[in-house]
């Protein structure tokens, strides 16, 4: 039998995730596949989440620096309201669009102001959770439906990672995008997979993630190839098929079988692979980019022809110190990304990987603080899209007029209604993942009321 000590040793760094509690997983054995398609695509595509928790500051991500399209954008505008929290003009990475603006990335985002550049990443901006297109009268005046608990951490995120604006769910929208494409991969290994812990955003109704923790040892540690330790190892996997008649037990039990047998089947496909030559920086993010590099080089060896991944990064709540915090952050932001496109050239699939960013909400463009300077929650705000299909080097969108009691702001300070929903973003990118458009509506149930064509950026 198992000794108790040894569960010290046990180490499952990649399993089936139950995100949402036994009573909900339990409910969800019974559902009926409504979502898979009836064909796929014979080609490889991959997406990539990367969700910046805190709710990253879009105003002093994107800076306009010359906007003849919209005069109001003007940098010395922008400059006058954000005050002490103004980024020099003279040290941010320029940029510009369709229309012959110039706007300025942090100068943290070099990376991905290259890449921009080069057309390999566009901008979206003013994005938002939305249930339905909002004017600034309807939402003063509650005309029309709002998104449930604005400026809270929690529910904006769980609302981005649904694309629930109201209510709750028990399935996230990259989930849903698997269930539609589950049929798509070739061999029982997860379409999904985070390297960023547990999260809504990977989970749906009929499939269910892998967890990898990046740089750790796959699988269950601390059974060498001893008699005895064969012994506990056959013990242990005879009691996780074991019949006790105790359905929650038995669904436990599933999940962690499950999650050894995907554990073995990457670790045998990682260890046959090609290891790349791409230098990733050494940072959280880094290593998270990295190991979901490593994945999708073993994609032939796993079957895989669509996957997502979920990545993250946290510390952009930033209320003060924020000139300090956002660059560090943006740095580790820019630097993984870029890292990890490059990776994608090196593989070949550099036209096969789309790579965004999603955040809680945006934040307000009105300062907040004394002399440590910060800014509190606020809404709209504007996200990356990376990689060689993205129509880069232009800005999608509508960008916020900046002005205190404007046209788009939803109070006095800066508090940006969004222009393009959740919905539309994660839309363009389901479709080129190869979701068919009457799966849409189930993916995202509020896109219906949006009738604006998708953002155009894929």
């Amino acid at each position: 039998m198992l000794i108790p000590s040894r569960r010290k040793f046990l180490n499952i760094s990649c399993r089936s995730l139950g995100t949402l509690g036994a009573a909900s997983l339990m409910s969800r054995f019974s559902e009926v596949n409504a979502l898979a398609q009836s064909s796929c695509p014979t080609d490889y595509k991959a997406l990539v989440c990367i969700f910046l928790f805190g709710g990253n500051d879009g105003n002093n991500t994107v800076v306009p620096i010359s906007t003849p399209s919209n005069p109001a954008n003007s940098y010395s505008n922008y400059a006058q309201v954000r005050g002490g929290l103004a980024l020099p003009a003279s040290s941010l990475n320029v940029i510009g669009n369709s229309k012959g603006d110039q706007y300025g990335l942090h100068p943290s985002l070099a990376g991905l102001a290259s890449l921009y550049n080069s057309k390999n990443v566009a901008v979206m901006v003013n994005v938002g959770t939305l249930v339905t297109p909002l004017t600034q009268a309807q939402y003063k005046n509650q005309q029309a439906a709002i998104p449930s608990n604005l400026f809270s951490h929690l529910d904006q995120q769980t609302e981005w990672q649904t694309s629930l604006a109201q209510g709750s769910g028990a399935t996230g929208w990259g989930g849903r995008v698997a269930d539609a494409m589950q049929g798509c991969n070739t061999s029982g290994f997860p379409t999904i997979v985070s390297v960023g812990g547990n999260n809504l955003f990977n989970t749906g109704a009929q499939t269910n993630p892998a967890t990898v923790t990046a740089g750790q040892v796959l699988g269950l540690q601390g059974f060498s190839t001893s008699a005895a330790n064969t012994a506990r190892l056959s013990a242990l996997q005879s009691l996780l098929t074991f019949d006790n008649g105790v359905s929650l037990v038995q669904a436990s039990n599933a999940i962690a079988s499950s999650g050894l047998n995907q554990a073995t089947i990457l670790s045998q496909a990682l260890a046959g692979g090609k290891a790349l030559t791409t230098v990733f920086p050494n940072t959280s993010l880094g290593s998270q980019l990295s190991q979901v590099a490593k994945i999708i080089n073993v994609r032939g060896q796993l079957g895989m022809r669509r996957q997502i991944f979920f990545a993250y990064l946290g510390g952009f709540d930033t209320h003060d110190l924020e000139l300090n915090d956002q660059g560090t952050g943006l740095a580790q932001v820019s630097q993984a990304m870029k890292a990890f496109y490059d990776a994608t050239v090196e593989m070949g699939t550099a036209d096969q990987v789309v790579t965004f960013t999603e955040s809680d909400f945006g934040r307000t463009l009105q300062p907040s603080g004394g002399a440590t300077l910060g800014t509190d929650h606020a809404w709209g705000s504007h996200h990356f899209v990376m990689g060689g299909a993205v129509k880069g080097g232009d800005i999608y969108g509508t960008f916020p007029t900046l002005q205190l009691s404007g046209p788009d702001d939803a109070n006095n300070r800066g508090v940006w209604i969004p222009t393009t929903s959740l919905d539309q973003y994660g839309g363009s990118l389901a479709t080129w993942f190869g979701v068919d458009s009457s799966k849409l509506g189930s993916v995202f149930p509020n896109l219906a009321n949006f009738k604006s064509p998708l953002p155009a950026f894929l």
